[in-house]
């Protein structure tokens, strides 16, 4: 009845470590649980079966949670769950070399202080000075930036 109170204290606290590192974000209850009843499994060992069962406890409790965080890992077991997003997209290019400062163009959406312009036959995001400048107004850059423009009115 020893061996598997120990058996069983030992696979909880494993389980729960496990669910800690894998499930579980950060440093919760889990993981202290995990490591009380895997230490109660030991020291149950130690004190009831004596000190050769109990250094054979901890060596075993220690393999276990080695090898099943090597098979977790390695293993396709937690794609399911796991995060795996690839980012495709890049950092906006330098400043367009088609627009230059002085270049005329219309605003498409209001810019309040912030909207879209074409300028060029480009369309970018441009930015006034404070003043708000409603759609389809000729504006003038003052500006270029590399994922903006400054503009006033024309």
């Amino acid at each position: 009845m020893d061996i598997l109170i120990v058996t069983v204290l030992c696979a909880i606290g494993i389980a729960l470590i496990l669910a800690e590192i894998f499930l579980i974000p950060g440093f919760t209850i889990t993981g202290i649980g995990g490591a009380g009843f895997t230490f109660a499994g030991v020291y149950y060992s130690f004190s009831s079966l004596g000190p050769t069962a109990g250094i054979i406890t901890l060596i075993a409790c220690l393999l276990a949670i080695g090898i099943s965080f090597v098979y977790l890992v390695k293993s396709k077991a937690l794609d399911g769950i796991s995060l795996k997003t690839n980012i495709d997209s890049t950092v906006a290019p330098d400043a367009p070399a088609d627009i230059k400062v002085g270049d005329a163009g219309i605003s498409i959406s209001r810019l309040n202080p912030m909207g879209k312009v074409r300028v060029n036959n480009i369309t970018m995001e441009a930015k006034t000075l404070g003043d708000f400048v409603d759609e389809n107004t000729e504006v003038e850059v003052l500006k270029v930036s590399s994922n903006q423009l400054i503009v006033k009115t024309k």
